[in-house]
């Protein structure tokens, strides 16, 4: 038997495609190394959760973190898989990855939300929303996240160690929101929009009233209420300033403010004296108002008079004409 010295040659529009055809899974498998995916390697559980807490020690958050996760998808039913949960959000924190620390300490408490470290969950989230607040000029969507995590927080562990540090991150978030009120009010008022102003102004006293905004605030009620015409109501806002920050710089200028536009007293009316002359255009009727004749469920008709005023607002205009 001859043995033939050279296989048969490839005809090279195969051999073009056979290599295509290996290069995809090869691209792909490329792309996902590319992402950060660790490859799966089945390992003990030991090994793992020992070599993911040593990438921790070493400051190498983002691989302690993927192998936490491995943790919970190799072995998701051993004792190690619920505290892999929470290691895994807390290196994410540290690798300030505040989306995944978010996510995966929302997933531990859908599991075991009764769990011991179930506080410490709901302070990373909390933490994760928090490290992410803007400055006033931007939106403050984050920042509003950040104030109904601490108040949950807050109102399910209110004795644990986290809520002491939750108390005073929610006094800096009030702050950073009425900073945002009062940034868009001052807006308004360069704009001449003097009513949209006060309204960004008054948010900030009633709901706000406790943050080192107030002062400045108040101050903008009475410049807003002297641009309205309402000199009444800015000396009601100038004397809660001076009343309760009588020593800043604030009340000086609301206080310089009144005296340029001092308030007219109203001379008392006279007795007798009616608030709205007779006559004057608007005012309500107070003589006598015919009622016009109508059947009654008899058949019969009625008429009659009152002497009563009659009804002011909207409601309160006679028809003498049809469409008037």
């Amino acid at each position: 038997m001859r043995i033939p010295q050279s296989l048969p040659s490839v005809p090279r529009a195969l051999a073009v495609t056979l290599i295509a055809a290996l290069a995809l899974p090869m691209a792909g498998c490329a792309g996902r190394s590319a992402k950060g995916d660790l490859p799966y390697v089945a390992r003990d559980v030991g090994t793992l959760y020992s070599t993911a807490k040593a990438r921790l020690d070493q400051g190498r958050y983002k691989e302690a973190a993927q192998l936490f996760d491995e943790v919970e998808r190799q072995h998701p039913y051993s004792i190690w898989a619920r505290r892999a949960q929470i290691m895994s959000a807390f290196s994410y924190y540290l690798a300030k990855d505040y989306t995944a620390s978010i996510s995966s300490a929302q997933r531990f408490l859908a599991v075991h939300p009764g769990n011991r470290d179930a506080p410490y969950a709901y302070y990373l989230i909390a933490l994760g929303y928090y490290e992410q607040i803007t400055d006033v000029t931007r939106d403050q969507k984050i920042t509003r996240q950040a104030l109904d995590s601490l108040g949950e927080l807050m109102r399910r562990y209110p004795n644990t160690r986290y809520a002491s540090d939750a108390r005073l991150k929610i006094d800096l978030v009030n702050d950073h929101l009425a900073g945002k009120e009062m940034e868009i009010g001052r807006f308004y008022e360069t704009r001449g929009q003097w009513l949209a102003a006060n309204g960004r102004f008054r948010t900030v006293v009633d709901k706000f009233q406790q943050t080192t905004h107030t002062p400045e605030a108040l101050m903008r009620l009475t410049e807003t209420y002297l641009q309205l015409g309402v000199p009444i109501e800015a000396e009601k806002a100038a004397a809660v300033l001076g009343r309760n920050y009588p020593g800043t710089d604030w009340y000086d200028h609301a206080y310089t403010l009144m005296q340029e536009h001092p308030v007219k007293p109203i001379a008392p009316l006279a007795p007798g004296e009616v608030a709205v002359p007779t006559g004057t255009a608007g005012a309500p009727a107070t003589g006598p108002i015919d009622i016009p004749k109508v059947k009654d469920g008899s058949g019969g008709t009625g008429s009659g008079s009152v002497s009563t005023p009659a009804p002011v607002g909207p409601g309160s205009a006679t028809r003498t004409t049809p469409g008037t």
